[in-house]
């Protein structure tokens, strides 16, 4: 009878509330039971619990699958969010291996790894879509898509992707500076079908300068292989090169060995200009040592299918012809088209990448972030901010500041403007008294005030340390797996944030802006090479 008057009762109740959605009845083994309902069009009250099905997830799209979206992708792990994948390369490529797959020392086989599996294996919702990206709408948050251009279909199927967030990480073209000849004749170096072709090139460079019917000269131009750009793709390439050649092939070919050379051109006054000197120093001499012509100051301003002409500076603008068999061209990035269209809507037209702030978004586009070769950080210069950093530091409102005033904010600047510490150590400054000192001299560093003309005056030079970051693999893996933390503690550093200080506001940024960390890699250059310069870096 008690069961039977709690289903009168739950009977009554739907005719008592006809807005009651629906009543379910579990019943147990030992004849129990229990009745569980919900109000679904109730949007109040105390028992109105949306399930979790219902809650809209963000939806985050990448655009991109090289070391920043997989960096991103493999690091996120915020079930929060549904994730979509837009790349038209299915694979992730370790692209700091491919100078040793142009060389055979590693297959093409092992540098590459499918997206599916890597999204795959994540614990959040993650699709993936082979498509290209064409279009970027910030105003709709949309993105424009069509089947990959190497499939058969007729780019009839078109689409566009919603987005909450927008992460771009599409990469960038290879720079030709418009020189004439450079698509037409030489080889790039970005893809894994890029190294493949250039190792057939190289083998048959040499099976072409070992036929009978070849004179010396011509063994000598076809044995000739030119690297445009000494930067670390054009390096790593030329030291693998003259290793194979080295090692393998003159082994195979012992006739054409008299007649190999390998040349660097450089249009910089030294290769690898965006590390440190010493660096720069050791790579020029092993590159000497090793018998490769290492070209510095020289402008290719032609190629044609035999003579790459250059344009040595301080040579009276004396063009010189060069002949060669081969050229791989790595002169750095070139912006993308979508990008660049991009970059026109936003009004960021005199960039060749895209502008972020020192937390990877674009500048005036809240939602959307930009990561590895289409973007770059523009670091805010330390003078522009130098008022409210005074005023934050002059706790007293004495119109003064003394050192224990400027210490007690110095971590929060020293984070925000990475460029402070930077100066410090090249200036061999051992605190920041140090650097107060140069505006009074004659002062004691523990008796040191100084006025904001003074301050202005000490901070003067900080900002020239500035420096873009270097278009490699590590900084975009470092962006990504950087990104992806931010968004998995989105919802917690919004309620504790965890950055530096507001200098021109109140409070604190939500997290510590992106800062860059140099490792070696063995892949960078051969292994003794790799030796000399981790000693280097750590001296």
């Amino acid at each position: 009878m008690n069961g039977l008057s709690f289903f009168k009762r739950a009977s009554r109740a739907f005719d008592d509330y006809p807005t009651l959605a629906k009543l379910i009845v579990v019943c147990t083994v030992s004849g129990g039971g229990y009745v569980a309902y919900a109000d679904a069009n109730s949007t109040s009250g105390a028992h109105a619990i949306a399930p979790v099905s219902e809650i809209r997830k963000k939806k985050v799209v990448v655009v991109g699958t090289g070391w920043a979206g997989t960096s991103f992708l493999k690091k996120l792990n915020n079930p929060s969010y549904d994730v979509q994948v837009i790349s038209p390369r299915n694979y992730f490529a370790f692209t700091p291996l491919l100078p040793s797959v142009t060389c055979g020392t590693v297959e093409a086989r092992s540098i590459v790894e499918p997206i599916r599996s890597i999204v795959r294996k994540k614990g959040v919702n993650v699709s993936y879509c082979e498509a290209e990206c064409f279009k970027i709408d910030a105003d709709n948050k949309k993105v424009y898509c069509r089947p990959n251009p190497d499939s058969s279909m007729n780019g009839k199927e078109e689409f566009a992707v919603d987005y909450d967030y927008l992460v771009i990480a599409m990469g960038a073209r290879p720079n030709t500076f418009n020189t004439p000849g450079v698509v037409e004749h030489c080889n790039f170096l970005k893809e894994v079908e890029d190294a493949q072709r250039i190792r057939r090139s190289v083998i048959d460079s040499f099976e072409k300068a070992s036929l009978p019917t070849m004179s010396d000269e011509e063994r000598k131009r076809i044995l000739h292989f030119v690297v445009v750009g000494g930067g670390p793709t054009g390096v790593e390439f030329a030291a693998e090169l003259h290793d194979f050649v080295n090692d393998d092939l003159v082994k195979l070919y012992p006739a054409a060995k008299d007649f190999v050379q390998i040349t660097l051109l450089e249009a910089a006054d030294h290769i690898l200009n965006m590390f440190d000197k010493r660096i720069t120093d050791f790579a020029e001499k092993k590159f000497h040592r090793d018998g490769i012509d290492v070209k510095l100051g020289s402008m290719v301003v032609k190629v044609s299918d035999k003579e790459i002409s250059t344009k040595v500076r301080g040579n009276g603008g004396e063009i010189t012809a060069i002949p060669y068999g081969m050229v791989v061209w790595s002169t750095g990035i070139g912006t993308h088209p979508v990008i660049r269209n991009f970059m026109q809507q936003i009004g960021q037209t005199n960039r060749r990448a895209l502008a972020t702030d020192e937390w990877l978004r674009v500048e005036g586009c809240n939602s959307i972030y930009a990561l590895g070769d289409c973007a770059t950080i523009n670091q805010r210069k330390v003078m522009e901010d130098i008022a409210a950093i005074f005023k934050k530091a002059d706790k007293d409102n004495s119109g003064t500041l003394t050192v224990k005033e400027f210490q007690e904010v110095i971590d929060d600047i020293c984070e925000r403007y990475p460029q402070v510490e930077l100066h410090l150590k090249s200036k061999k400054m051992r605190d920041i008294a140090d650097l107060l000192k140069m505006a009074k001299a004659d002062v004691a560093k523990e008796a040191i005030e100084l006025n904001i003309e003074e301050f202005k005056k000490a901070l003067s030079e900080v900002d020239s340390q500035m420096k873009n970051l270097p278009a490699t693999a590590q900084v975009a893996a470092q962006q990504g797996t950087y990104l992806a933390n931010c968004f998995n503690r989105m919802e917690e550093a919004e309620k504790n944030p965890e950055g530096p200080i507001r200098f021109r506001e109140e409070g604190r940024h939500r997290f510590r802006p992106f800062r860059y960390i140099l490792i070696l890699y063995k892949a960078i250059l051969p292994l003794s090479m790799y030796r000399c310069l981790a000693f280097l870096h750590h001296a």
